[in-house]
């Protein structure tokens, strides 16, 4: 099992959906406001599951579910001081007007700010970000996470 570090690269298979939930809390744990974590991979990837372990992770407040028709959710810190979490469906985005939109870069200053489907569109927020790729074995509920951190030069 890899370990997660911040800054470290690391990869996992996660055989239950409950394993992509529990990386997603330990990635929690190397995350603070200001960072953005772009989650990639196809539908029933684990995007939402691990994004939901990253809410427990950072004990924000309100059930975490895909923000596929809204957009995006917010979920408030659920202690002083901790981060919030927005949580951003970049599917349906039509490009980089829309993301800026959203605003994004002001709520990185409290919050941890995940978007689905970002790869490509949402990198230019930060400096430096999270990237996690999720894939799901054909015909089978294992899925492979891969994570990374990536700076902008």
């Amino acid at each position: 099992m890899s370990t997660v570090e911040r800054g470290a690269a690391g990869r996992r298979t996660l055989p239950e959906m409950a394993d992509t939930e529990a990386l997603g809390s330990q990635l929690a744990a190397v995350l603070a406001p200001g960072d953005l974590v772009i989650l990639d991979g196809p539908l029933g990837a684990g995007k939402t599951a691990l994004t939901r372990g990253l809410a427990a992770g950072l004990g924000v407040r309100g059930r975490v579910s895909s923000p596929t028709f809204i957009i995006a959710r917010q979920h408030a810190a659920g202690t002083p001081g901790g981060p919030g979490l927005i949580h951003v469906d970049a599917y349906r985005l039509g490009g980089l007007d829309d993301l800026d939109a959203l605003d994004l870069d002001t709520d990185l200053a409290d919050s941890v700010v995940v978007v689905e489907w970002g790869e490509g569109v949402a990198e230019r927020l930060v400096d430096e970000y999270l990237l996690v790729r999720l894939r799901r074995d054909d015909d089978s509920e294992v899925r492979r996470a891969e994570w990374e951190w990536v700076r902008n030069d």
